[in-house]
């Protein structure tokens, strides 16, 4: 799951363990919504969760939970895979939470992973990656907070790491135009705003140099992407396979005293994405 996603999720989870708690502005109404609550809390697989959110909004329709639990449908559907469920719920919330980044970038995000090149009607999913990616970057700038006692700078990171995750998708998006001058400028506006280097971010834009035949700053992208801080086992590979096929590519050092200059180098095949979702 998506870092920015990660950080929702976990204020989620909490926001509900604090139903009775004066640092949560929503109520829990009666015992009978705080058991159908726990068994949200309580579920163990994604199927489960979906099931126990579907019942506390069918038993309690006034629930003051609804944003909350229809975030963490959406979260399941995303552990998932299932994308036609994922824009079920996430249409649900914006319908009772229009300006609600999470759903916009969440919509985004997903639509540009399952767009492919030959896709039919490629055209109107993407301009609507870009739509939901830049409603939701300028709503999470004034996302309010889910909890009191978040503390300003923590709430600050889960806004810029929204925003970050929006200007993936639209780099997603870019890149299946072909647009690879637009999809490295919003890959690298994703690194400049997010709170701290997103290593998958950074082998999206070596992928991007890669097709564009930009090896050494591939490489170097790589390298910064290798060496982030807490770089995830699948990426440092991703990255390292990477670095292997651009050596492929790149011209052979010439000889001490040869003549001529190296040929020049080939663009290399770009790998696919690093992982379903960024991290």
């Amino acid at each position: 799951m998506k870092r920015a996603f990660r950080n929702i999720a976990a204020l989620t989870w909490a926001a509900l363990a604090l139903g009775f708690s004066p640092l949560w502005a929503q109520k829990l109404k009666s015992q009978k919504e705080q058991q159908a609550i726990l068994a949200v809390q309580l579920a163990k697989t994604p199927d489960e969760r979906i099931a126990a959110v579907e019942k506390v909004l069918t038993d309690f329709a006034d629930t003051e939970f609804k944003t909350t639990l229809l975030q963490i449908a959406v979260q399941a559907e995303e552990e998932k895979n299932d994308y036609a469920q994922l824009v079920f719920y996430a249409d649900r919330l914006l319908k009772a939470d229009p300006t609600n980044a999470f759903a916009m970038v969440t919509l985004a995000s997903e639509t540009a992973r399952h767009t492919r090149e030959n896709d039919l009607d490629k055209d109107d999913q993407l301009n609507k990656v870009d739509k939901w990616a830049k409603d939701g970057i300028e709503a999470a700038k004034a996302m309010p907070k889910v909890r009191a006692d978040v503390s300003d700078a923590d709430w600050e990171a889960v806004r810029k790491d929204l925003q970050a995750q929006g200007y993936v998708a639209i780099a997603m998006a870019d890149v299946l135009r072909k647009n690879y001058d637009g999809a490295a400028g919003n890959y690298k506006q994703s690194l400049a705003i997010g709170s701290s280097p997103n290593p998958a971010t950074l082998v999206r834009l070596a992928q991007v140099y890669m097709s564009t035949g930009k090896l050494d700053d591939a490489n170097f992208t790589l390298d910064k992407a290798i060496n982030t801080p807490d770089v995830p086992e699948q990426i440092k590979t991703i990255a390292t396979n990477l670095k292997a096929e651009i050596a492929k590519h790149k011209p052979a050092a010439p000889a001490a005293g040869a003549s001529g200059a190296a040929a020049p180098a080939s663009p290399a095949t770009p790998a696919p994405p690093p992982g379903n979702h960024q991290p």
